[in-house]
């Protein structure tokens, strides 16, 4: 009764419950609020990958984002904030691309062909992630962190740790056994090589002669890291009977 009381005191307020309520707009309103980040976050990511550190402003990113440069502020008060969230974002981006290279792999690497034709498929997948729009705006933001001190520390030790990251899904998407000599040094010159295809990918379209680059690196590695997996088992237990 006192609660029905309080509400008949205050007729511009609504009849129905307070408290149930709250939850309900509170909802929508976060998934409201995740969205603009992400929207602001990707296209942070995109203005780096076409316009650089240079054309990549607040009021830049706003606009591809579609959102107002105030709603932009809301989230990244400064221009070091918004990008500073973008490194974060393109590493966790780029981490879900390998996973999903890694699940794209599953039925290669569980396949009756397990070393040439995993080997093809892998080079040729983290190749594909070194040549496109994330590590381009991965470049950009390592260009910017040469000379804006703000994004330096934070870039330097997320691709720290992307680079381990990187590197281990490698081993494991090879098959790779780091135990036997060459074999780390050969995958981390692969990846040395595919982020240079990267990089020489900014200025021209080098796809015909990366086609030629990526089988020959896919046979070498093959070469370098031998049987693998079934073939290893099947082999091994060939030479015991």
């Amino acid at each position: 009764m006192g609660a029905l009381t309080s509400r008949a005191s205050h007729p511009s307020r609504p009849g129905r419950p307070s408290r149930p309520s709250r939850p309900t707009p509170v909802g929508p309103k976060q998934d409201r609020s995740r969205a603009t980040r992400r929207a602001l976050l990707e296209a942070a990511v995109a203005c780096l990958a076409e316009h650089g550190w240079a054309g990549s402003t607040v009021a830049v990113v706003a606009e591809r984002a579609g959102v107002s440069r105030g709603a932009a502020q809301h989230h990244f008060p400064t221009r070091e904030d918004l990008f500073t969230a973008a490194v974060e974002h393109v590493a966790e981006e780029r981490s879900a691309a390998l996973r999903g290279l890694l699940s794209a792999t599953r039925p290669v690497v569980t396949g009756p062909d397990v070393g040439p034709a995993r080997t093809y498929v892998v080079v040729e997948g983290i190749v594909g992630l070194c040549t496109g729009p994330l590590f381009r705006a991965a470049l950009q933001l390592w260009v910017a962190a040469a000379n804006e001190e703000p994004l330096r520390a934070r870039v330097v030790d997320l691709e720290t740790r992307m680079g381990r990251e990187v590197h281990r899904m490698a081993v494991e998407l090879l098959g790779a056994d780091e135990s036997l000599p060459g074999v780390r040094e050969t995958v981390q010159g692969f990846l040395d090589m595919a982020r240079g295809l990267g990089l020489a990918n900014l200025l021209t379209d080098d796809s015909a002669r990366r086609e030629r680059v990526v089988a020959h690196w896919a046979a070498l590695l093959d070469d370098v890291l031998g049987p693998r997996g079934h073939e290893h088992e099947h082999g091994h237990e060939h030479g015991s009977g």
